[in-house]
């Protein structure tokens, strides 16, 4: 597997997960699809109505403007003025003229400076435009509306695989919430500050509360938070500040391995070591990424 498609995955696994809503509610996605005499490599369709409760639904059927929203991604090797005039005229001929479309644009090579200057000055309203080069890393979006809506809801950069792992995070605010008292208790019993008089209990241990819901957090994110970015060299795992890279080359196979606590992880064996990845603390899905590494060692 290469780059560009685990990139177009990750593209598709951000729709289903719900994560490009406030774009637009896609209902139906195609891989591989035909656009006229284009092969788009992932096509999703949707629109701007609300599919909640009573009140969304009524305020989406008196306001929301009908639109139909489309999300083409593209991969190539490199893009250039003629084949992104093409992508927009084909889709401009395809869709109904007021259709919003958002194209992902995700090329091998760096994004040329013509190519650069002519996303950015986009002036089509019914067009937004994200470019990402996997050589240089670079994201490049139009300067219209839609392109600037496309920018802060889609992520197009190497993936990096998260989750909020609650444990983890009980542990870091409990131990904050115990030192912070503990803290008190020593103000009160060597410098005699009333922390913890009755008249006041009720609001000291609310600030308390408080205060380790926020210093825990930051706890969490600087000792126990676990991400994971791959790509087709290799990952990067990361658990708080410390971090761990690894190259595919260095292991020949994979297994599905859960730990004693009931942790499922992915189990890398290489020559002379093996390497646990821990599925459940960043979100991954054990049958995609079980198939996707598999891919990637052979």
């Amino acid at each position: 597997m290469d780059e560009s498609n685990l990139m177009v995955d990750l593209v598709e696994e951000q729709i289903v997960r719900g994560n490009l809503r406030w774009l637009a509610n896609f209902s139906e996605i195609h891989r591989n699809y035909q656009l006229g005499d284009l092969r788009i490599q992932l096509y999703a369709f949707g629109g701007l109505e609300e599919k909640g409760f009573l009140l969304s639904r009524l305020f989406s059927a008196l306001v929301t403007p009908k639109y139909k929203v489309h999300l083409v991604t593209c991969t190539s090797s490199e893009f250039n003025h003629q084949s992104l005039r093409k992508l927009v005229t084909t889709c401009k001929g395809k869709f109904d003229k007021e259709d919003w479309i958002f194209l992902a644009l995700i090329q091998d090579k760096p994004i040329e400076r013509s190519l650069k200057k002519t996303i950015e000055s986009l002036g089509d309203r019914t067009v937004g435009i994200e470019a990402y080069s996997l050589a240089s890393k670079e994201r490049v979006v139009s300067e219209n509306v839609l392109g600037k809506g496309f920018e802060k809801q889609l992520k197009l950069s190497s993936p990096v695989f998260e989750a909020f792992d609650l444990p983890d995070y009980v542990k870091s605010f409990t131990l904050v919430f115990a030192i912070s008292t503990l803290f008190l208790f020593t103000l009160q019993l060597f410098f005699a500050i009333p922390v913890f008089s009755l008249s006041i209990v009720p609001v000291t241990l609310l600030l308390l509360f408080l205060f380790s819901i926020i210093a825990g957090h930051a706890l969490y994110k600087s000792r126990f938070k676990t991400t994971l970015q791959l790509t087709t060299e290799g990952f990067d795992m990361r658990k708080g500040k410390s971090s761990v890279m690894k190259k595919w080359a260095d292991f020949r196979d994979v297994a599905i391995y859960i730990t004693p606590r009931r942790e499922t992880c992915l189990r890398l064996y290489g020559k002379d070591e093996t390497f646990d990845l821990p599925l459940s603390r960043v979100g991954l899905s054990r049958k995609e990424a079980y198939n996707m590494i598999k891919q990637m060692l052979k």
